[in-house]
């Protein structure tokens, strides 16, 4: 499948500025810009810019970010499962993982989130995909937020709702091992019946493996 993307943009305001929400960006485009200290989620600061503008030039990478002015204080990003994933195992190219959305802690409450999920789904091009999203409760903000994990993940099944992305049974280790983990999933209008049986199969594959050790029963 040949992979393209159209950009796209919306504007959220703040009380003093305007915040700018646009994308897929290129490297090049994103090189431009500034990368805000404080998005430190996953690394340093500079190490996740250079993480995504590597991203952004994969066939299937999208970066969709949010800026005040030149500089950045929010993203999304999307690209293939890594390959020692289970969502690898059958190299589906119409498979992609929502990996990494973070906002700029002064700038949360402006629905800055939901919006990068927006822009991101305004590409006609993404109804040719299954978006996933696998939700750990020990990669949130609890402390930051002061919420708890259950009001946590009620907020975040509604910000990815923005998106399309609802919660969806697994019978992976990592999810099923807390009931506030959650698979979420957003499977394209264009996405073909034998894509959407495949990933049937991947969200369920502690049972495949179960049934051929069974015999099939």
């Amino acid at each position: 499948m040949k992979h393209k993307k159209a950009y796209h943009s919306i504007t959220r305001y703040t009380e003093n500025e305007p915040i700018i929400l646009e994308g897929p960006l290129s490297s090049k485009e994103l090189a431009s810009y500034q990368f805000h200290g404080q998005l430190t989620a996953f690394r340093p600061p500079d190490k996740q810019f250079e993480a995504i503008k590597q991203i952004a030039d994969f066939p299937e990478g999208r970066i969709i970010i949010a800026r005040c002015k030149d500089v950045i204080i929010g993203y999304v990003t999307y690209l293939h499962p890594d390959p020692l994933e289970r969502w690898s195992t059958y190299k589906m190219d119409d498979l992609i993982v929502l990996g990494a959305i973070e906002v700029v802690p002064e700038f949360r409450g402006y629905k800055i989130a939901s919006g990068l999920l927006e822009v991101s789904m305004m590409d006609d091009f993404m109804e040719n995909y299954i978006v996933i999203s696998t939700e750990y409760y020990w990669h949130w903000d609890l402390e930051g937020t002061k919420l708890s994990i259950w009001n946590y993940r009620k907020i975040m099944e509604k910000m990815m709702a923005a998106g399309g992305l609802k919660p969806a049974p697994t019978d992976d280790p990592e999810i099923i091992s807390h009931p506030a983990n959650c698979l979420m999933v957003r499977i394209g209008k264009n996405v073909p019946a034998a894509s959407i049986k495949k990933f049937d199969e991947l969200r369920f594959l502690q049972r495949k493996k179960y049934r051929s050790m069974r015999g099939g029963f």
